[in-house]
């Protein structure tokens, strides 16, 4: 018998206390368990003993939970010193537990690598399992990760609603920019696509990180479709970058997080003064921010199924006496999707980045082809509305 603790980590999302949830109520099944603690703001409140017991919750609780955004045990960006996972395991030691769950990206997971590394120095049997999550969805291994089909079904809908918003008064601010969140990875902004059945649909020009930005490249291309159609709707992710690899965002950067990772905000500004000055067009921008990363309005059915899945996978594996593990999503082959969990080596997630392949972009590196649609759309749970037109025929 050992007891269990499990936190969060990193930015919150709106299926990330799925995951909570199918972990609790996995080890709440559980003979093997004792305690069911969590950490509050993930591991600073595992180094400030800031640990609650979850098994005061009620079982209502944990099924609300379940359907509830953002993070219940709180959340936090806290890199490890070179004293912390000593101090983590003094705490781990003082409450007996044995199993350590962490929900997290990239970054959680270096985190967990590190502890599960101290652990066995340490010669103290502690079982540690990462549990994906990521609305940038950039973990190696993994098919995809908890989080983003949610994310993904918003900035489609997102980009077809405020498409419409333009086509509505084109002469009034022709050209429009959404920003939208990523990191070094573009699976957001090629989200944005997911809407579009013809041609002249939004979005007509996407922009990752994956491909370098070429101003005289856009502005061709902003003048070439606002002609065509009348007006250009533009989804680039925060952190696209010129051919010279600096940020178009850099004129706002704010620093960086505990990570070094940029923080960045600028790009749609970039954007909007580049098409004003050097076409004289009238532009703006929109910038969902936090709300394509938690938003309830959006969830995915699929995406919260999975995030409960890899929660129980996760409570499984430990009992069966794995440890410096992330749990995977494995899609099976065949016409109709199905995805099965695995396991993949800390040690391989940590700091890495899966960035959008090459096949997934068009030519002109602006639009997404046949292949992302087949491996995006059943992320997003059931299918987008198709928004009806008039034909507008002369009286």
């Amino acid at each position: 018998m050992g007891n269990l603790l499990i936190g969060q980590s990193g930015g919150a999302t709106a299926v990330i206390n799925a995951s909570l949830a199918g972990a609790v109520q996995e080890a709440l099944r559980s003979d093997q368990i004792d305690g069911i603690y969590g950490a509050l703001h993930g591991i600073e409140g595992v180094l400030k003993r800031q640990i609650i017991d979850l098994r005061q919750e009620s079982d209502e609780t944990w099924s609300r939970v379940l359907a509830t955004p953002s993070a219940a045990l709180g959340s936090c960006r806290y890199k490890l010193q070179p004293e912390d996972p000593a101090r983590a395991l003094e705490v781990l030691r003082a409450l007996n537990v044995r199993y350590f769950l962490y929900i997290g990206g990239n970054d959680s997971a270096d985190t967990a690598h590190r502890l599960a590394l101290a652990a066995r120095e340490a010669d103290y049997d502690l079982r540690v399992i990462a549990i994906p999550k990521t609305i940038d969805n950039d973990l190696p291994i993994t098919d995809h990760c908890p989080g983003y089909g949610s994310a993904a079904r918003f900035i489609a809908l997102a980009t077809m609603d405020s498409a419409l918003c333009t086509e509505a008064i084109p002469h009034h601010y022709p050209v429009k920019v959404i920003e939208v969140m990523g990191r070094d990875a573009g699976w957001l902004a090629a989200a944005s696509a997911l809407g579009k059945e013809r041609p002249e649909d939004a979005p007509h020009l996407i922009y990752t990180p994956e491909r370098p930005f070429s101003r005289e490249r856009f502005l061709a291309a902003v003048r070439e479709v606002q002609q065509a159609v009348g007006y250009v709707i533009i989804v680039a992710t925060e952190t696209i970058r010129d051919e010279q690899g600096q940020s178009l965002g850099a004129a706002f950067a704010q620093g960086t997080d505990a990570f070094a990772h940029p923080l960045v905000s600028g790009t749609a500004q970039h954007l909007v003064e580049l098409v004003k000055t050097e076409l004289g067009l009238r532009a703006r921008f929109d910038k969902p921010g936090d709300l394509q990363r938690m938003s309830s309005v959006a969830v995915s059915g699929m995406d919260r199924d999975e995030a409960a899945l890899v929660g129980r996978m996760a409570v499984r594996y430990a009992l069966q006496g794995v440890s410096n593990k992330m749990v995977t999503l494995e899609r099976q082959p065949g016409p109709d999707y199905a995805c099965e969990t695995g396991l993949a080596d800390l040690e391989a997630i940590a700091n890495a980045q899966k960035l959008l392949p090459d096949h997934f972009l068009d030519a002109a590196g602006t639009g997404v082809t046949r292949a992302f649609y087949d491996y995006a759309l059943p992320l997003i749970g059931e299918a987008l509305p198709k928004h009806v037109r008039l034909n507008r025929i002369r009286a």
